[in-house]
């Protein structure tokens, strides 16, 4: 896979040709003949509005999230998230089924469905957005992906079908995860852990004092730090930081602009702690770190 330091394409989630309901699914051979004729294509990275759950019946490769390649074999169920920064490995072998859909249509199956919450655990310390469940589980998952892709074909299709089939399907991925971080909380952590992340996303470059997200949130900064470690591995404060930096690694390559401006946009007060900051977090200076992932990705 080549990379070059350019302005990936953010790509917003089409909800006319998804019928206005949140969620669409499309072929990976689709997706592979797609790449050979339009710009921008799906093989070289972009950012996201949405979710894609990427399921990978034949093929095997490695799937760029946010910097890091993570190996994937048929049978293989791939997560990425709202914002993540990814690229696909496909070839004319490679044959799957990829499910698109919306932070709202998430909210929408939590609300109706009463099932578990679902986190955008991608910051915590075990982060592993690749799923391979055994024999029995995989069955059950194909099976489910498939109902779900003639539902969705379905001119007449029901809403309430997709959302069942949907929330089963999830459910069966995190019983293939039992290790899973956030599997251990209750659905009151969960949506405090969920909460806090959505001010965390939405306030960054302005706030990065872990007490005033707990104040946000009308709880301790004791009870926030217990659900963060719970959830994710990492202290409020470890996730705060991890999320600038990740913020500021994709701006770094995405936007490709000067460290004084990110320093700006990130909220710092001048380039030079801007710089100390993201030294002490990535062991790398911020131009360090362009040139380094000019020259591995090239």
């Amino acid at each position: 896979m080549v990379l070059t330091i350019m302005d990936f394409p953010e790509i917003a989630f089409n909800y006319q040709k998804a019928g206005n309901i949140g969620i669409e699914s499309i072929r990976l051979e689709d997706l592979y003949n797609r790449a050979q004729v339009i710009e921008p294509t799906p093989i070289t990275p972009h950012r996201l509005n949405f979710y894609n759950l990427i399921f990978v019946e034949q093929g095997a490769g490695k799937h760029l999230i946010d910097f890091i390649e993570y190996s994937f074999e048929p049978g293989s169920f791939i997560l990425v998230h709202p914002d993540q920064v990814h690229a696909y490995d496909l070839d004319a072998e490679t044959k799957g089924e990829v499910l698109l859909f919306t932070g709202s249509f998430v909210e929408l199956v939590l609300n109706n469905m009463r099932m578990p919450g679902f986190s955008p655990n991608h910051l915590g310390v075990n982060y592993q957005p690749v799923i391979k469940p055994y024999k029995a589980g995989l069955a059950s998952c194909v099976l489910l992906m498939e109902e779900l892709s003639k539902e969705l074909a379905n001119p007449s299709r029901d809403v309430l079908i997709l959302m069942h089939l949907f929330s089963c399907l999830l459910l069966m991925l995190r019983r293939e995860q039992p290790e899973a971080d956030n599997n251990t909380l209750s659905t009151g952590q969960m949506d405090r852990l969920n909460r806090f992340l959505s001010l965390l996303h939405s306030n960054f470059t302005t706030m990065r004092d872990a007490s005033l997200y707990a104040d946000k949130l009308h709880t301790t900064y004791k009870t926030l730090n217990q659900v963060c470690k719970k959830g994710t591995g990492q202290t409020a404060k470890q996730l705060i930081d991890a999320y600038t930096l990740l913020e500021a690694k994709r701006r770094l390559v995405i936007d490709n602009c000067t460290t004084q401006q990110l320093a700006w946009d990130l909220g710092f007060n001048d380039a030079s702690n801007f710089v100390k900051y993201f030294k002490k977090h990535a062991h790398y200076t911020p131009s360090d770190f362009r040139k380094l992932y000019a020259r591995t990705s090239s």
